[in-house]
This record gives structure tokens, C-alpha cells and sequence, in this order.
């Protein structure tokens, strides 16, 4: 009865901290503090589901455990006049059974709903759009809009005043349509990058000598910030772009304006710096240099 009591009084009291702490959540707290909105492209609402699914689930183990622990220190503990150690217990196999078998199973569900998630993100949609092959390059970025034949060659992040400020407007800026199915064709020049774009919750390596894809659907008008997520050298920092998705009529709009600039064409392999870029062979085959 009294063992009861004290775990009554230990429970009730992490309830009541977990239900204000829930009560209180600020809309990025219930985002999981991810750097986007809902709605922001196609598969971004599966990866916030995904996230903070798996944060509620770690949440509710953590606070099992810490409510276990205090549980056991204040039932448990040497009383005033006992002297010694309390009664040693040897193994208990409900218990042990039950340590292992739980964590079994959250780890095989965190496995098999990232899998399907995955799944569903990478794979391709049919007939897309517009398809976009970006190449990165130290240290900036190439976008080939390869639906409309031209193009558009960045430089890396330039560095103003004495505080080193990033000057935005000279960053490299890839125009995506709303609403509308996006493929990109991901490439390296030279040596390992990442594409990301922050808000998109995803990211794709670009690595020489192999050809990486990422399809999705823009979702919403904006401005938006990418980045190389590898560190590939020196000036890593400064490999920075712009993402604007625009309505159909300014995405055309932009394409002719770099169609009126000159811009026309692919710029391709051709221009990659790497010495000896790897050969790499296909699936399920071997192949020597």
C-alpha cells in the first residue's frame, strides 16, 4: 500500500510537467524546431510526420526510464537504521525479457517507417515537368535547365565589409516553377558535395563520376536557401545558392531573360576539373580501369 502511494506521488507529478510541457508547444515546437512550414513541397509533410513521430516515441521511453529510476531510488533506498546492502536479486526474466524485446521493436519500427519514407521520397515521378541538372563545382554551382535549354554558371558567396557579411545578391539563384513536377540531375565537377535545400528536408550527394536524382513537387511560392552539406574545402562555407519558386508565368519569364542574356545550351562534363574521375560501373557488374 505504501509502495503504491510513493509511486502514485513520483507519477503524478511527471504527468502533470509532460501535459504543460505539451500544452505549451509553440508551432516550430510541434515542428520539431525543422527549418520549414507544412505544405513547403510534396514530401515534406511525410518527413515532419517522420520526425516528430519518432521524438514523441523517444519522448514517452525517456520519460518511462527517468519515472523507473526515481522510482526505484525512492522505494528502494536504506532506511534510517539499515545497515548493508538491500536484498540482491539475481535476474528477473520477465524483465530482462521485456529490456530486451522493447527496444527490439522500436528499433526495427524506426527502421521500417524510415524505409518506407525513403522509399516514397526517392522515388521518381512520372513525365516530370521540368528537368534541372545542377552540377557542383568548388565552390559554387551550375544549374542546366535542361527543359528550356539554357543555363546559368554561379560563383561562390562573396564576402563584404569589415564584418565579412554575405552579399546575397551575387549568390547563384535556381528558379523552380510551383506546382509543377520537378526533376533534378544531381553532378559533381570535382570532388564530393551535397545539394540541400533547407526547407525541402532533403538532401542528395553529388559525387564524381555518378549521376544522382531527386524528384518533387514545389508546393508553395518563396524564398528559400541552399547549401553544400559536405565539406569539400577551403571556401565550403561560401557554397551557397538561392532557391525563388515562382509561379509558372515567372519561371518562363526567367528562362527568357537568361535565353536574352546569352545564355543558351548546357554547360556539361566538359567543363568538370577533376583529374581522374572515377569510373563507376553499373549494378551488378565490375569493371577495370
Amino acid at each position: 500500500m505504501r509502495s503504491n502511494r510513493r509511486l502514485r506521488w513520483t507519477a503524478i507529478p511527471l504527468a502533470v510537467i509532460t501535459t504543460i510541457a505539451l500544452a505549451g508547444c509553440t508551432t516550430q515546437m510541434q515542428l520539431g524546431w525543422l527549418p520549414t512550414e507544412p505544405g513547403t513541397t510534396n514530401q515534406v509533410d511525410r518527413v515532419i510526420g517522420l520526425w516528430v513521430t519518432s521524438w514523441i516515441v523517444l519522448l514517452v521511453v525517456g520519460v518511462i526510464t527517468w519515472g523507473l529510476i526515481i522510482w526505484a531510488a525512492v522505494v528502494y533506498r536504506r532506511r534510517r537504521g539499515q545497515t548493508g546492502l538491500p536484498v540482491q536479486l539475481r535476474y528477473n526474466m520477465p524483465i530482462e525479457v521485456f529490456y530486451t524485446v522493447v527496444p527490439l521493436i522500436l528499433v526495427l519500427g524506426f527502421f521500417a517507417f524510415t524505409a518506407r519514407d525513403q522509399a516514397a521520397i526517392e522515388a521518381p515521378l512520372d513525365d516530370p515537368d521540368v528537368q534541372i541538372e545542377v552540377y557542383g563545382k568548388r565552390w559554387a554551382w551550375d544549374f542546366n535547365y535542361l527543359t528550356d535549354n539554357v543555363y546559368y554558371s554561379g560563383i561562390q558567396a562573396q564576402e563584404t565589409g569589415p564584418n565579412n557579411t554575405i552579399d546575397v545578391e551575387s549568390l547563384p539563384t535556381l528558379y523552380l516553377p510551383v506546382g509543377q513536377k520537378v526533376e533534378i540531375i544531381i553532378e559533381s565537377r570535382d570532388v564530393i558535395h551535397s545539394f540541400w535545400i533547407i526547407d525541402f528536408l532533403y538532401k542528395k550527394d553529388m559525387i564524381p563520376g555518378r549521376t544522382n536524382h531527386w524528384f518533387f513537387i514545389p508546393e508553395r511560392e518563396g524564398s528559400f536557401v541552399g547549401k553544400c552539406a559536405e565539406l569539400c574545402g577551403e571556401f565550403h562555407s561560401l557554397m551557397l545558392f538561392n532557391v525563388e519558386v515562382v509561379s509558372a508565368e515567372e519561371y518562363d519569364a526567367q528562362m527568357q531573360a537568361l535565353r536574352d542574356r546569352g545564355f543558351e545550351g548546357r554547360l556539361g562534363p566538359e567543363f568538370n576539373t577533376a583529374p581522374n574521375p572515377p569510373v563507376i560501373a553499373p549494378t551488378g557488374t565490375s569493371e577495370e580501369e
